[in-house]
This record gives structure tokens, C-alpha cells and sequence, in this order.
């Protein structure tokens, strides 16, 4: 069973097992039918396809941010139309870097499904190996796949709130520089980041080929984020609930287990005019 990362090789020589299933999570916030294109295309044979929008997130609300949490009881029916039972291992993937791939990996562990894996290194490195892609539809046999009534699914803005200055608490932030500084900001309509959040970009996570750095590198980068804070006390955020994701499997491999996630983040945060908003400072 693995519960972080799983690399090229490692799928490669289990692919096609029926407790097995892999899950191509493409997306381009710039074009949402991207993902679903490049799949159609080509994909790891045997893999099915999760949209970021239409089966990872629910409906935007003048409330949420841009990327909202699931149904718990939809998202539970569409992994058992998937095949994916309370026994499955989950191998998930994009093409960029994890960063998309990360929130079903999040999810499924919320839900309380220890056997999920990122792959390490994701499509690019599966390609580069010239290791197999196919068009085909694959052919799933469904399971059930048990829901909990009350999944781990991290905090919500009154916690960010309450935690943000508190001493024994770090907020990291894991967009780029220039959009938590607020020196640029192409996506949300206001720029910036809260206030008391550290600056962490989830690119840092990783080597120069796409894969994760080592475990001991990952633990020391972190453990100078944190400066003593407890890694139950950590909250992740980003723009939207999705790239934060990385940061908490970093620390996962890093065996820094425990940090949540602000799952509204900054796309939520500053729904609310009442809500701090602080510029510069890229700690």
C-alpha cells in the first residue's frame, strides 16, 4: 500500500492489476476542457479521468471560492462508478507537476481511503520513459465505495481566522511570489494574501525532473517553515483549495503528518469585504 507518492516504475509494474486504479486528473484553470482533450488523446492505459470542475468541486457560490468542496455523497458514488472499493489503491496524475492530482489524493484521504498515491513525477516523466499510453476507454467494473458521514476536510475561514496571528499556529500560503505578495494577481479579483501567512511555493516541493525532493530534504525544508509549530497546527492555503494540496503531502513524505487545509482559500477569503488582506512582505 502507498499512501504519498508511488513512482513511474512502481506503477508500471502493477498496471492492469484489478485492485489497481488510476486516475488522470488533468486541468487548465484557462481552459477547463483541457484536460479532457489531452486524455481523449492519450492516457496511462486503464485510467479514468476526474475533472477538476465537474467532479473534484461542486457549483461556485457568492459565498465560496472558485473551487468549492464536492458533494461528499456524489464525489462517493462517482469513485465506486470509477471501481475504486475500500480495498483499492489509487494511483492519481497530471501533467503538472501534482499540482491538480493532489486535491483528489487530499479528498480520497479525507474520506478517510489511506490507499492513494500521487505519481511521482507525474505524465512528463511517464512519457520521457516512453512508457505506454493508450486512447482507449477502460473497462471498469464499479464498486461501492464506502462514504463517511463527516470526512476530514479541513477548516473553514473562521478557523483561519482565529488561527492565523495565534503563536503555536502557521498559515502557509503555496502560490506564486508575485500573486502572495499581491504584486500580481491574474486569476482572483482582489491581490495579496491573508495576513500572517507565510509564503511557501509548492514548486519548492520538488526536484529539477518533476519528482519530489527526498524526504529528509523535504522534513528540513519544513521544519524552517514551521520554527517549532506542530505540524497539527498548520494550515495550508493557496487560491483556490487545490495546490495547497501539495504542501500537505510534502509534509506527509517529509513524516510531518497532520496539517489541514483552508479548502476556500484565498479565492473564498476575499468573498468577504470584512476580511484582512495584507500586500508585500514575501516571507
Amino acid at each position: 500500500m502507498s499512501s504519498t507518492i508511488v513512482s513511474t516504475e512502481q506503477l508500471a509494474a502493477q498496471l492492469g492489476r484489478p485492485d489497481w486504479v488510476v486516475v488522470d486528473c488533468r486541468f487548465t484553470l484557462t481552459d477547463p476542457a483541457a484536460g479532457q482533450r489531452a486524455y481523449a488523446a492519450g492516457h496511462i492505459p486503464g485510467a479514468r479521468y476526474a475533472h477538476l470542475d465537474d467532479d473534484l468541486s461542486s457549483p461556485i457560490t457568492p459565498q465560496s471560492g472558485r473551487h468549492p468542496l464536492p458533494d461528499r455523497a456524489a464525489l462517493c458514488a462517482r469513485l465506486g462508478e470509477w471501481g475504486i472499493g475500500a480495498e483499492t489503491q489509487v494511483v492519481v496524475y497530471d501533467d503538472s507537476f501534482g499540482s491538480m492530482a493532489v486535491r483528489l489524493w487530499w479528498l480520497l484521504r479525507g474520506l478517510g481511503h489511506a490507499k492513494v498515491a500521487l505519481l511521482d513525477g507525474g505524465l512528463p516523466k511517464w512519457t520521457r520513459e516512453k512508457r505506454p499510453l493508450s486512447d482507449a476507454l477502460p473497462t471498469v467494473v464499479p464498486q461501492h465505495f464506502p462514504c463517511p458521514d463527516e470526512p476530514a476536510w479541513g477548516v473553514d475561514a473562521a478557523t483561519v481566522e482565529a488561527i492565523r496571528l495565534a503563536p503555536g499556529h502557521r498559515l502557509i500560503d503555496a502560490r506564486p511570489e508575485q500573486r502572495y505578495s499581491g504584486e500580481r494577481e491574474p486569476i482572483d479579483s482582489v491581490a495579496g494574501h491573508i495576513p500572517g501567512a507565510v509564503n511557501w511555493v509548492f514548486e519548492e516541493n520538488l526536484d529539477l525532473d518533476g519528482t519530489y525532493l527526498p524526504a529528509a530534504e523535504l522534513r528540513d525544508n519544513f521544519l524552517g517553515i514551521l520554527n517549532g509549530v506542530a505540524p497539527e497546527n498548520v494550515v495550508h492555503t493557496c487560491g483556490s483549495g487545490v495546490t495547497a494540496c501539495h504542501n500537505i503531502l510534502a509534509m506527509e513524505i517529509a513524516g510531518l503528518p497532520g496539517s489541514k487545509l483552508y479548502s476556500g482559500s484565498w479565492s473564498e477569503w476575499i468573498r468577504d469585504p470584512q476580511r484582512p488582506v495584507a500586500t508585500g512582505d514575501v516571507a
